[in-house]
């Protein structure tokens, strides 16, 4: 392992609890604990704890910090009401995806802004950047930072359907976090801690919460959390669930669904939504991302594998029509809740990617075998495509 890998402060606490651990954006964080299997079941079935300490948390601040996230946000920060959070994403000026964000109103003149960890560094020098250009400025903090000092936020995840009963136990006072709408976001005090409660996560969950607390109180959060839960089969989850679990809620992967190899941009995605073209404010990236709308030839869509056992693709790995035609190429794959692979995969506009098409998925291997030759020969191996069905672009809402 890395020297230079960061480690968050739940490094020996994920370690007592049998965590494997992986490098990951620049930190040596859990992939898993038990299973895969087994964690993506628990936040399905009842809840599941993440480590997310990683990801950036920056604040702006003051009464230019609206006008300021509006010229950098695709999303319209003017319509954000206070205790209330939105997606969007950060383009640079030929519209290229900087990163995906969640900015939280937590105050008239105060948001909160959540941003990848492998990220962090690039978005943070952006937007200071892109702060000192304007006439009037915000004021911007790096929330990790020691300067921060009692200000100072890092993330835990918790999600699934027991989410909001394990809170509960924490604090029976809370009698208004059953309110809390989607995206909603508030103040509370769990385990006599001070926490940030916003109903958010990346878990297609909506029973999901992300608590922002102080980085020295973390592990204590942590195990508070992990105590109340322990009869409602609450489990620590590491990234590799995260990953399965978004996956099977189509939701996007920076570096897969979004920039990375592929230089894919939200109306690609069917996230088109969350670029407000139309809001009063201009953002960086505004003609150049309507530019790329007009000009879009390809969508993403989510399949199933049809059969078990069958090997995992990956991003880059082609997609063929009936006809053994190229139509696609695979961005995520992973294992769903029924022990089935389901993924993502970027596909040309005109082939048919109707709900219940079939397709077929090619898993090329690592080391490609010689060019087959109308004279391979007998008994060689060639590449088989695996049968698959074009499932919705998401799963049914859950209450």
């Amino acid at each position: 392992m890395s020297e230079t890998l960061k480690r968050t402060a739940l490094f020996d606490t994920h370690k007592k609890l049998g965590a494997k651990t992986v490098p990951f954006g620049g930190w040596d964080m859990p992939v898993w604990y038990t299973s895969v299997k087994d964690e993506h079941a628990a936040v399905r079935n009842a809840a599941g704890l993440f480590d997310v300490t990683h990801m950036g948390v920056l604040e702006a601040s003051g009464p230019n910090a609206c006008a300021f996230l509006d010229a950098v946000s695709s999303n319209d920060v003017s319509k954000l009401a206070v205790g209330r959070s939105q997606y969007g994403y950060l383009f640079d000026d030929n519209a290229d995806v900087i990163d995906d964000i969640m900015i939280y109103r937590l105050a008239a003149e105060q948001y909160m802004v959540v941003v990848n960890a492998s990220n962090n560094d690039k978005v943070w020098a952006w937007l200071t950047s892109a702060n000192g250009n304007r006439t009037v400025q915000c004021n911007l903090r790096d929330l990790r930072a020691a300067s921060s000092g009692d200000d100072c936020r890092v993330d835990l995840a918790l999600q699934g359907p027991k989410s909001l009963e394990i809170l509960q136990a924490l604090n029976p006072q809370l009698s208004n976090l059953s309110a809390l709408p989607y995206t909603g976001v508030m103040h509370a005090s769990l385990g006599e801690l001070d926490v940030i409660i916003s109903r958010t996560g990346y878990t297609g969950e909506r029973v999901a919460y992300e608590l922002f607390v102080h980085p020295a109180q973390s592990v204590a959060l942590w195990q508070k959390l992990l105590d109340a839960g322990k009869g409602l089969g609450l489990k620590p989850c590491g990234l590799a669930a995260r990953d399965s679990l978004r996956t099977e809620a189509g939701l996007p992967l920076y570096g897969h669904e979004l920039g990375g190899q592929l230089n894919l941009v939200p109306c690609q995605i069917g996230f088109d939504n969350f670029v407000k073209l139309n809001k009063i404010a201009d953002f960086i990236g505004k003609a150049a991302y309507a530019a790329k709308v007009a000009a879009n030839n390809s969508k993403l869509v989510r399949f199933r594998m049809n059969d078990k056992g069958v090997r995992v693709s990956k991003l880059g790995d082609p997609i063929v029509d009936k006809r053994g035609r190229v139509i696609g190429t695979i961005t995520s794959c992973a294992l769903d809740s029924d022990g089935f692979l389901l993924g993502l995969a970027l596909v040309e506009n005109g082939a048919n990617v109707a709900e219940g098409a079939s397709l077929g998925v090619i898993v090329l291997p690592e080391r490609m075998p010689p060019a087959l030759t109308p004279f391979a020969a007998l008994g060689s191996r060639t590449l088989v495509p695996d049968s698959a069905t074009i499932i919705s672009r998401f799963p049914p809402r859950k209450s």
